[in-house]
């Protein structure tokens, strides 16, 4: 009975521990890998990764008709966890074009993260792409401007400005501002755009999003 017991309590332990040590996002990506099993992922298609901003964006493909988009947005997560899970989100995929929207959650989960170190894990993730598709056109959309994140807003537009110094140098690739888009007249963020948390957008916010990446989608 003892042994029995031993046996029991020593299969426990190694089921927990063996749950513990699983990365944030892991079930996440697991998610994608029975998706590509079920549906083997097309090829030259509009490959987006990145956080809940495209998570939410479930029907993204009808505001771009005619286009073959393959979401892989995660919810919560950030350029750390873009950049861990960089094989996962790019080796199963020959896309012709990617999409990324991702770092406002970097600023969220420590409000000291500096605009220069976000762009440094940006250009980590940057560089990984390059490594496995040196020619397809790459594209970051801007860090949008949360009402119910304003107190970032300052890391957020130093990142977005560095980011896009970089992206203009660089070849087949392109900033895509969406920040002038969810503005009002007198250029203040439109809270209508934003759902009750003032943090993820309505389908009007979609539409402008769609409106500022048109011309560059392949």
């Amino acid at each position: 009975m003892k042994k029995i017991l031993s046996a029991f309590l020593l299969l426990t332990f190694a089921l927990f521990f063996s749950q513990e040590k699983k990365p944030m996002f892991w079930q996440d990506i697991q998610d994608f890998k029975k998706l590509d099993q079920e549906t083997p992922p097309p090829k030259d298609a509009i490959l987006l990764i990145g956080s809940s901003s495209f998570t939410k964006w479930t029907d993204v493909a009808d505001y771009f008709p005619g286009k073959t988009i393959i979401n892989r947005g995660f919810g919560g997560s950030r350029l750390t966890d873009l950049n861990y899970f960089s094989e996962d989100l790019l080796n199963p995929y020959q896309p012709k074009q990617i999409i990324i929207y991702c770092g406002d959650n970097d600023f969220a989960d420590n409000d000291k993260l500096k605009a220069k170190e976000l762009v440094e894990r940006y250009k980590t993730f940057y560089k990984k792409i390059r490594a496995k598709f040196p020619t397809i056109e790459v594209d970051y959309i801007s860090i949008k401007y949360s009402p119910s994140r304003e107190n970032l807003w300052p890391q957020m537009k130093e990142a977005n400005k560095r980011i896009k110094t970089f992206m203009d140098k660089e070849p087949n690739a392109e900033f895509i501002d969406i920040t002038k888009g969810m503005e009002d007249a007198n250029g203040n963020v439109r809270k209508d755009l934003f759902v009750e948390d003032m943090l993820h957008m309505t389908p009007e916010g979609y539409q402008i999003w769609a409106k500022a990446m048109k011309p560059y989608m392949k």
